[in-house]
Order: C-alpha cells, then structure tokens, then sequence
C-alpha cells in the first residue's frame, strides 16, 4: 500500500480509502467489520464517512468497530445533508456545523476527526461563516483538517482567498467524482488543487458500479446489482461515449488479466494529483478483490489508450489559449 502526503500538511493517507456508505446498507455489522479487517490488514489506513449516511448508522456502526483502534486511523466525515425536520438541521451554517460535529463525535465514539468536509455547496450562507466555524473547530482540536467536497472552481479559490486572507485555517483537501467516465475535474478544479496545494480524494472511481465488469457497454442494469433496486451509476454524469470507454476498459483488463475494477482504479490512482481514491463494498470478497489494485502502475501503453478513449473536448477559453505558447515561440527571431 502506498501512503501520500494530503496535499501541502504533513497528513499522510493510503492510496485507497475505505468508503462507508454502504455500513447499514448492504453491509450489517458483522460483514462491515470483515470489510475493514480486511482493509486494515492491507495497509488502508484511511476511512470516509458522512454524517447522513444511513440516518447516521455508518458513523454509529464505524464507532462501534473502531473502539480500540482508533489512533491507527485517519477518520473522515462530512457535514451538510438534513439530519432532521428543523430549519436549521442541514446546510454549512455555524449552526448546524456546531451541532453536527458534536453529533458524529458521539456516534464515531472519537473525541476529534481528522479530515471534515463541507459536504455540498450552501447558497444560503456565506462562505465566510463556514470556513470561520471550521477554523474554530480546528482551534478546538475538534477537527485536524477542513476540507471541503463538490465546490465549483471559483468558489473553491474564494474560500482559500477568504482563509488566508484573515489568517483561518484552510480546506487542506477537495474530494470530488471522478473516474474513467467523469473526468470534468481536470478542466478548472484540478489546477486550482494543483496551485494551492490540497489534496484530492476522489469519489465513485468505479462510476457507481459501471466500471466493475458487471456491465457490458449500453447496458443499464446487472443482476446482483446496485441498478436492481434502483441505486444505479450516475449515467447522468457520465462521458458522452460511456459506453466506448466502458469497451476499452474491458479490453485492457482482458489483455492485462485484471479484473475491471482493479484497472479502472489503478488508472485513477496514476493520475499524479490524486492524493486517494475512495472504494467501497457490500462484502469482504469484494473489497479484496478491489484492493488489489493497490502497489503496481499501469502500463504505459494501457494508461495512454485509457487516457485518449476518455478524454473529454476541450472548452473554452482553453480552445483558444491551448496553442498560445507555440505562437509566441514560433514569432522569436534571435540575430
């Protein structure tokens, strides 16, 4: 297992993060705690959770399985989604921050988290508010890191101007969709990340399921599957010729005598700005299957092939920028 450095801190995390969404629901307590056993045993040393996953089960159930091994971990939640009826139970306001740190504490039977994200984008409140709370609970030793996940380019440099602009502590890690088939990121929120030194843990690097094997190209639904009860990949994220990406990939696997899944995620994990890349399973077969993506690189050749099959158009202004550089050489006459 490789460890990385979480963007400028000194954090160091696993390659693969251990995604528990699916801790009180698909997974019971007993198959969750093979799951991390088996995780643990492989060198994972980071876990992702949120406090509205399961109406608060997975951090409850995380807890629970962590007691006594909590200090060999870097434990991640989130804060956003509705945790009640009231108006003041969702959002990034310091209300709501405040109170549902305490909560996922309480339910993680931990005294502080190590990673906190802003879970989604709050339109109601000022983004002053939430990086200031946050700096406040970093102050308390609440939370080690802020990070921050699905915020646009703009609002992302906005919440680091207003951080070091006032001396508060800033988002040390932006965790957003990203994988074979979803690769907007690279266009405007990568080079942010890159320029200001956070992290980047992604999420659905499988795309929800689809690029695991179990789907053929143009196909919608799988037996056994997510898509049976209704919780399908989210198509509507998705490259515009999915389904050619899909056939290369499994192509590649073939040629390479890997499961899909394994060189999927690898991929992922080559790119250099991904710090870690967040999995999850239903059963403990599933996440050791899935771990074997770890401690090999792909080759070359596989990774370039991947690389064209997925690549998205360019925009603008890079579709008039891209070639600036070259004229300006092309136009230098010396002597």
């Amino acid at each position: 297992m490789e460890y990385r450095r979480m963007g400028r801190s000194g954090l160091k995390v696993s390659e693969i993060c251990l995604g528990t969404m699916t801790f009180g629901h698909g997974a019971d307590e007993g198959e969750a705690g093979r799951i991390l056993d088996a995780c643990l045993d492989a060198g994972v040393n980071f876990l992702d959770t949120a406090n509205s996953y399961n109406g608060g089960e997975s951090e409850s159930m995380l807890g629970g399985l962590l007691k006594g091994r909590r200090r060999r971990v870097v434990l991640a939640s989130k804060v956003f989604n509705p945790m009640g009826t009231g108006p003041n139970d969702s959002g990034a306001s310091r209300a709501h921050i405040m109170q549902s740190v305490e909560d996922s504490l309480r339910r993680l039977s931990t005294d502080h988290l190590d990673l906190y994200y802003l879970h989604h984008v709050d339109h109601e409140t000022p983004i002053e508010e939430s990086v200031r709370a946050l700096d406040d609970l970093v102050r308390q030793g609440k939370v080690r890191y802020a990070a921050v996940s699905n915020y646009e380019a703009w609002r992302l440099m906005e919440s680091l101007w207003i951080a070091d602009s006032r001396g508060l502590s800033r988002f040390e890690c932006y965790q957003p969709q990203y994988s074979l088939v979803v690769r907007d990121i690279e266009q405007e929120i990568v080079p942010v990340c890159e320029t200001k030194g956070l992290g980047v843990v992604v999420w659905s690097p499988l795309a929800g399921g689809y690029l695991t094997g179990k789907y053929q190209p143009g196909q919608a639904q799988a037996t056994g599957s997510r898509s049976e009860e209704g919780w399908a990949f989210p198509s509507r994220f998705f490259h515009p010729d999915h389904a050619n990406v899909l056939a290369t990939l499994l192509e590649v696997s073939a040629e390479l005598g890997r499961p899909p899944a394994q060189v999927a995620l690898r991929w992922v994990l080559d790119q250099g700005f991904v710090t870690s890349a967040i999995v999850g399973a239903r059963t403990e077969a599933q996440i050791l299957e899935t771990l074997q993506a770890a401690g090999w690189r792909l080759p070359e050749e596989a990774r370039l092939r991947l690389d064209a099959v997925s690549a998205l158009p360019l925009r603008y202004p890079r579709t008039m920028e891209d070639g600036m550089r070259e004229r300006r050489a092309a136009a230098v006459q010396i002597g």
